[in-house]
């Protein structure tokens, strides 16, 4: 008998694929951008079966959390160190005060805690894969993340063509500008692009500063999985029904800081590397899909304005937060 899940995720595979096919001939386009809008599409024509259902759930999931798990082999800890202790704070305060600043504007502006979260967190650390990565920890409406994942992308895009121009108008270095790039703009792709318009030496210092604010997914997703599990343990209307509670620590997570550590104590073969990283691709570009097929064109028109209101804010905040890593670089 046919496992269920087969059907949705060879759809979620095959769109994925696409995606990646796509932005191979179109570097502009990252694949997280296709495969949202390929998901998006496939919602909106209304003909998506009830059979490839349980596949696209497992997609957005399990699928997720194995791409995020892969991204901990993008980390060395000696190019991140390497880019000196001032830079290193300014990433640490991107994350940190960039989580801050969106929660208490999301407070300010009448968004709902869990869409906030979301939102600080993927515009904060590294885009889409945070906000999957988080609703991995603490579960929210498929509803809010897809949302949420399509702000993150849109948002990010525009930063990524934005932050080069707005470099060149400070007089900022392409070096600086690409340090810039990396503590501000969302995805690592997206960082990738702008960087590589600003030339190869702003490339390397854009993905090291990028793959710094990564490296703090698994802490702030630890500080998340521990908080909600605290609320379940208060809620005794949920002990007394006996719900599992959620790990201390999420199983994915682990694997994420366990490959990150790999990657920086062990030698490993550029064949090896470059398989992960395909493998790690193709992974969120399949979820990714998953995701975008979750939302529905009804729900996307009612994204309030609050909420598009609060990714505009989140982005300026990082984007501020970050310039101070231009001028330590430049």
């Amino acid at each position: 008998m046919v496992d269920r899940r087969v059907p949705g995720l060879a759809l979620a595979a095959a769109a994925g694929g696409a995606a990646l096919a796509v932005h191979a001939l179109v570097p502009g386009l990252g694949s997280t951008l296709v495969a949202v809008l390929l998901g998006f599409a496939a919602a909106a024509s209304g003909r998506l079966p009830e059979a490839v259902r349980p596949g696209l759930a497992t997609a957005s999931r399990t699928v997720l959390r194995v791409g995020v798990a892969l991204l901990g082999l993008q980390l060395v800890l000696a190019d991140v160190l390497g880019l000196g202790w001032p830079v290193v704070a300014v990433v640490v305060g991107v994350v940190a005060l960039g989580i801050a600043g969106t929660l208490l504007a999301a407070r300010l502006l009448g968004v709902p805690p869990e869409q906030g979260l979301l939102v600080a967190c993927g515009f904060s650390i590294c885009g889409a894969a945070a906000v999957a990565a988080l609703d991995g920890v603490r579960r929210g409406r498929a509803e809010d993340v897809a949302r949420v994942v399509a702000l993150v992308v849109v948002c990010g895009s525009a930063a990524m063509l934005a932050v080069p121009l707005l470099g060149s108008a400070l007089g900022l270095s392409p070096v600086a500008a690409g340090a810039w790039a990396g503590a501000s703009v969302h995805e690592v792709g997206q960082v990738v692009v702008a960087g590589g318009l600003l030339g190869s030496a702003a490339l390397q210092v854009a993905v090291a500063v990028k793959l710094g604010r990564v490296l703090l997914l698994a802490p702030v997703l630890a500080v998340v999985a521990v908080r909600a599990r605290r609320e379940t343990e208060a809620d005794t209307d949920t002990a007394a029904e006996g719900v599992r509670r959620p790990p201390l620590v999420p199983g994915f997570v682990l694997a994420f800081v366990g490959l990150v550590a790999l990657r920086t104590l062990v030698p490993l073969p550029d064949v090896a590397l470059d398989a992960a990283a395909q493998v790690q691709s193709a992974a969120l570009a399949t979820a990714m899909f998953a995701l975008g097929c979750s939302l529905d064109p009804a729900a996307l028109r009612r994204t309030g304005r609050r909420l598009v209101a609060l990714a505009a804010v989140a982005t300026a905040v990082v984007a501020l937060l970050g310039l101070p890593a231009a001028y330590l670089v430049g």
